[in-house]
């Protein structure tokens, strides 16, 4: 019963204490489900309506996040400070 406890932990602390990750990802979620309504109503075929649902997620997801967090690529705790060297270039 782990697997279904931890889905019942997560839910619930998705409910009541959500982190900036899951409101942008629910964000996302939201613009593409209305994405993909709006693409319905006008006909498109339904390859190009997903694909279109699923950029617009995206983009949306980009918005949300820099709006939760006043940046868009939340930044790496772990990551040096030093020059980036590409080991590839001679």
């Amino acid at each position: 019963m782990g697997f279904f406890s931890d889905i019942k932990e997560d839910v619930v602390g998705f409910v009541r204490d959500p982190t900036d990750e899951q409101k942008a990802l629910f964000a996302a979620a939201v613009v593409m489900m209305i994405a993909d309504r709006a693409l319905w109503w006008i006909d498109f075929p339904f390859v190009v309506r997903t694909t279109a649902a699923v950029g617009v997620g995206f983009i949306g997801l980009f918005v949300a996040s820099y709006l939760l967090t006043g940046q868009f690529v939340p930044p790496d705790g772990n990551a040096d400070e030093d020059e980036y060297v590409d080991e590839m270039d001679p």
